[in-house]
This record gives C-alpha cells, structure tokens and sequence, in this order.
C-alpha cells in the first residue's frame, strides 16, 4: 500500500530513499513513483527540490530531539548533549550532513527551537551574540565532522610520502591516535570548542 501524499509523508519517504539511494540518486521522478503519482502532483505539497530538501534538513535537525538546556543542567553539559545528538540524527541518514548543509531556509519550528536555545543559554550568563555563535560554530563543527565520516575519506597515514616513513610526527600520530575522525578526535574537538568558550564567556563578563 502506497502512502498517502503530504508533505509530512513525502519528506518521510524522501529520508527513506535517501537512505537506498543517496543524495545524486533522489530525484522528484523517483520520489514521485514512490506514491504512484506524476511528478507535478509532488508541487501541490513541496513546489521545488529545494523546498524539499529543506524539509528534509528540518527533519533531521529536529530529529536530534535537542531544545534548551534543562532544570539543573549546565549550559557545558547540554553544550556538549547537543553536540552528540546532533551528530547522531546527521549519521542516521546517508548523505544526512550533505542534506543539512544544503538547506535554504529552516522551517518556523526549527527557528523556533534556535530561539530557545539562545534563551536558555542566555538565562546562563550569556550574552545573546555569544550564545548565537557558540550554537553555530558547535554545529558547524558537528557539520564537518559528519561530512567527513559520510565522505569515506581514509585515514591511513601516508607514510610513504613523509620522510621517515612511519616514524614520521604524522604518522606516529595517526598509529597512536587512531582514527581522525573517529569517537576520541570529535570529543576531543568538541572539549575545545566548550573549553574556549568558557574563556570566552568569563571574558565577556570582565567587560
């Protein structure tokens, strides 16, 4: 049984081909099959691919089920709880971070959910500015992370183009360090961008 045509069902199987198929293979005429349907009847409900994929970012972003901080959390404990689940609703989906970083323009709830974020971190002692730019430089960091991961780009050292081959600094580093893009590295970056934060905000109270 095909599902019902909306704009609700149509972003939920675009997600779903786009796990088979990723991003090059969903077209309009794939997803347009998907209900049984011609293409033009997609535009009653989603009149451009971009509005589409735009649909399909909110989706994801709000699939990560974050919002602000809660009673007695830190703003460092949910800077960080945000941060993860970000990430994971973005490697739920093949291509998820290549769909977020393709949207035009979020959905009024996503706006709304940025809003009381800033509130919250606000209630914590930030300024509006710095609560803004802590939430999207983490999410560009989360961002890059995840495209990396869905890129498949490998990690090996290249030792053979290091003097010293695998006793090389970088190579050293990557045998002991392990995966760049892995687990350790992202809480690693992720550590530092709350770490200088902090710095940033007990600046920004000096002032």
């Amino acid at each position: 049984m095909r599902p019902r045509l909306s704009r609700e069902t149509m972003i939920e199987t675009a997600l779903r081909l786009l796990d088979e198929v990723g991003l090059e293979g969903l077209t309009v005429r794939r997803l347009a099959a998907e209900f049984g349907v011609q293409s033009p009847a997609l535009y009653w409900h989603v009149r451009t691919k971009q509005q589409l994929l735009d649909g399909m970012a909110d989706a994801i972003i709000l699939g990560a089920g974050t919002g602000p901080p809660r009673d007695g959390e830190s703003w460092q404990e949910w800077l960080g709880r945000r941060a993860r689940a970000y990430r994971d609703s973005l490697l739920a989906h093949r291509d998820g971070a290549r769909i977020v970083c393709t949207a035009a323009q979020p959905s009024p709830a996503t706006v709304r959910m940025f809003e009381q974020e800033v509130a919250g971190m606000v209630g914590r002692g930030f300024t509006p500015v710095l609560a803004l730019r802590t939430i999207t430089s983490v999410a560009h960091y989360v961002n890059g992370f995840a495209l990396q991961a869905q890129g498949g780009r490998s990690s090996a050292a290249p030792a053979d183009l290091l003097d010293g081959g695998m006793s090389a600094p970088l190579a050293a580093a990557l045998a002991e360090g392990g995966d760049p893009f892995g687990e350790e590295a992202f809480e690693h970056g992720l550590r530092a961008l709350i770490d200088g934060t902090a710095v940033a905000l007990h600046d920004a109270g000096k002032q």
